[in-house]
């Protein structure tokens, strides 16, 4: 079967802000996560842009919050690996960060786990958007952003990754997965600028 060359946004497409939460913006303080890769607030201060022209081309916008319980109950396997507790929902960090100035009238979606699908309401919003083609942003790149860009692949969503707006626990899983994404879907690494540009091209189109 030929493959069939895809445009960067094919349809409706909708940007997902993944965890770019207050900690995003800070340092990681010992033994609460695995070390953030060099420059990764850097890369979180490239994401409002992102949203910013998301919102001029009226693309709806999704975020998204990892929040564990105090308890600790819903860390499930989470703890088995090198991150230490993390996203408590009493923690400040654990917050939608205030640079990506999230609005009331915005969709918002707490989750347990890394996939931003698993075990939350995403499909179903999707569905009703009529979305096509998502546009992830956030972090880690090797941990809820590949996830996510996973399973949204498995679903047969378009994926693009904002690979200047997504940072990882570390320059090499960062990379790494950045690749397996493209190993996926072709195309699927994408700059801001490359996006920005798409945003309106898809604006004009629909």
């Amino acid at each position: 079967m030929n493959k069939v060359a895809r445009n960067i946004i094919e349809g409706k497409p909708a940007l997902l802000v993944v965890d770019v939460q207050q900690m995003s913006f800070q340092p990681t303080p010992p033994g609460k996560r695995e070390a953030q890769m060099p420059g990764y607030i850097e890369r979180m201060r490239n994401v409002p842009l992102i949203i910013d022209v998301a919102r001029q081309h009226g693309v709806p916008i999704i975020f998204f919050q990892e929040a564990h319980r105090p308890s600790g109950i819903d860390f499930g396997r989470e703890l088995d690996g090198t991150e230490g507790v993390h996203c408590l929902e009493t923690d400040p960090g654990t917050a939608i960060a205030d640079e990506v100035k999230m609005r009331p009238d915005d969709y918002f979606i707490r989750k347990r786990r890394y996939s931003c699908f698993f075990g939350t309401e995403l499909e179903i919003l999707l569905r009703a958007l009529g979305t096509q083609t998502l546009i992830l942003t956030g972090g880690f790149t090797d941990v809820c952003i590949h996830y996510t860009f996973v399973d949204g692949h498995q679903r047969d969503y378009f994926c693009r990754v904002v690979e200047d707006c997504v940072a990882g626990s570390s320059l090499s899983a960062h990379e790494a997965s950045l690749q397996a994404m493209e190993y996926l879907q072709t195309g699927a690494r994408r700059t801001g600028v490359e996006i920005i540009a798409a945003l309106g091209e898809v604006s004009a189109r629909l």
